[in-house]
């Protein structure tokens, strides 16, 4: 159904009656029976996310007054009852289930309706009611359980205050089974007096790195009020897995980021109690299934989700169970014994075990591994004497990529794919069981997509880029750009292409969108071939 941004906010209201009750835990807070609220308590929108055959969780957070200084979004110490319901058409003539959620003051009055008893591969709609309120209407889709292809898009580095989110207005226009969001949602630091590019003035407490929960509830709140990620967020289910300034620039597990900015990270009581605000709010402000509800600052993001036998898709968490970097972190060129140790690992051992082991049970095509930060070998000095590796990255971690890329090999894991965020730049990469070999085997294709906005207005290249693609230090590396934007990625039994999509300037509004590479994978040919 062609379903234009107009029409996907507008609403028609229908009065809801005989709808069960499904607590959603216990709330200190006492029951507001006729809520009235002082403003539009939809202000986030709406959102939908974790599609699977039967149903998907839908995502709201009740907020008259989002950036309230205390968190709370203008909401009292009450328990509110908000009724969903979900359809098969916008007009919600032929609804198929409801149902009523409990928005609880201790998650900031979000809610997470997990619906079952949907048909498969259907498109859905969707909407809520607060007291007298009408959310927006959102559109769903469940997944399928015998596509004869899947596309999606998939997005990362959405730094709020160094570009608009004009990528998002044209993904919405897409035609996408689902979008896959691979971290960096939102970034710790102070937005800057004038919000950055955004031009606007905002309390003080925005100009401070984010350490509290009320800080982190207060800058998802800022990202969630911009229009164009809420159309996307209002027009398909999306997959979400953090990276690192959900929380903090590049921390690994329970190792807050080396440089504290003079904030006391160091000391452990403090670093779990910002994990676990930053956790939390994570979890407020966006579609995720109770599974991935934080327990404190610990949270189990990994998971997998089937599309019949077309695609599976391993979620991978590569944050919370990592090793610390080695060699006081960032690129280093002397580091080969620390970083090269044995031991070390980016997924933890449960971690890698589920994913090499899920992996090799699968019987899709194509198994797409949903991966934070760069996978692939990168030398960053083209000096063919001089090796400079990230130690933020799978470079960081030779010994966990070793086991990852054999295990995958050994396991003979049908057409593996890892798409990649993380690095504000495109890449299209082989992964081969040894870099160092021109001819080793290539074991799986690698796309990683550029930032939405993280890094202001890019370019085809850069300093950075033409390091990587020059000298012959990077064989294995197809393609690079350092333009944002979002990747397409389109799957079949016979091939998957991912065509990469940039806003050429998102430093101010409007900007247009084209498509500037294509690559494919063969089905049972790893490797990607550009189109």
């Amino acid at each position: 159904m062609d379903l234009t941004r107009r029409r996907l906010l507008g609403l028609a209201g229908a009065s809801l009656g005989g709808i069960a009750l499904h607590a959603a835990g216990f709330s200190a807070g006492t029951a507001w029976a006729a809520p009235r609220f002082a403003g539009d308590p939809f202000a986030f929108g709406v959102a939908s996310g974790d599609p699977l055959p039967d149903g998907v969780v839908l995502w709201t957070r009740l907020a008259p007054d989002p950036l309230a200084l205390d968190g709370r979004g203008g909401m009292p110490e009450r328990v509110v009852a908000v009724e969903w319901e979900i359809a098969e058409d916008e007009r919600f003539t032929r609804r198929v289930r409801r149902g009523v959620e409990q928005a609880t003051p201790e998650l900031a009055h979000s809610v997470h309706a997990e619906v079952t008893g949907l048909a498969p591969g259907r498109e859905y709609f969707y909407r809520f009611r607060a007291g007298g309120d009408l959310s927006p209407v959102g559109r769903t889709r469940t997944a399928p359980t015998d596509p004869a292809a899947l596309t999606f898009a998939f997005a990362s580095c959405q730094c709020w205050y160094e570009g608009f989110y004009t990528a998002y207005r044209h993904m919405a226009a897409e035609d996408l089974d689902l979008v896959l969001h691979l971290g960096d949602y939102l970034y710790e630091y102070g937005v800057g007096e004038t919000g950055g590019v955004r031009g606007v003035t905002l309390d003080a407490s925005f100009q401070r790195e984010t350490l509290t929960l009320v800080d982190y509830r207060n800058r998802h709140a800022l990202t969630r009020l911009d229009a164009d990620l809420q159309a996307a967020h209002q027009a398909f289910p999306w997959v979400l897995t953090w990276d690192d300034h959900e929380v903090e620039n590049n921390w690994a597990g329970d190792f807050a980021q080396l440089d504290t900015d003079g904030y006391p990270d160091q000391d452990p009581e403090a670093w779990r109690a910002r994990k676990a605000a930053a956790f939390q709010a994570y979890y407020e402000h966006l579609p995720l299934r109770l599974p991935q509800r934080p327990n404190g600052a610990e949270a189990r993001m990994y998971r997998r989700l089937a599309f019949g036998r077309l695609l599976d898709l391993h979620v991978l968490d590569t944050r919370s169970h990592r090793d610390d970097q080695v060699c006081g972190d960032g690129i280093k060129s002397d580091c080969d014994v620390e970083r090269s140790a044995p031991e070390r690992s980016i997924l933890g051992a449960e971690q890698e075990r589920w994913l090499l082991d899920g992996a090799g049970r699968s019987g899709a095509t194509w198994n797409v591994l949903a991966n934070q930060t760069l996978v692939a070998q990168v030398d960053q000095n083209p000096d063919p004497f001089v090796h400079a590796s990230g130690l933020d990255m799978w470079d960081g971690y030779t010994a966990a990529r070793d086991r990852l890329l054999t295990g995958l090999w050994e396991r003979n894991v049908a057409n593996p794919v890892v798409v990649t965020g993380d690095i504000h730049r495109a890449v299209v990469a082989d992964l081969t069981l040894d870099f160092a070999d021109e001819n080793a085997p290539v074991v799986a294709t690698e796309f990683a997509g550029t930032s939405i906005s993280s890094g202001k207005d890019g370019a085809p290249t850069d300093e950075i880029g033409a390091a990587w693609m020059t000298g012959g230090v990077n064989p294995h590396l197809k393609w690079h750009s350092a333009q944002r934007g979002y990747t397409v990625v389109h799957a079949t039994p016979q091939a998957l292409t991912a065509s990469y999509r940039v806003t050429p300037v998102v430093t101010v509004p409007g900007s247009g969108i084209q498509t500037v590479a294509a690559f494919g994978v063969a089905a049972g040919r790893p490797g990607a071939q550009p189109l």
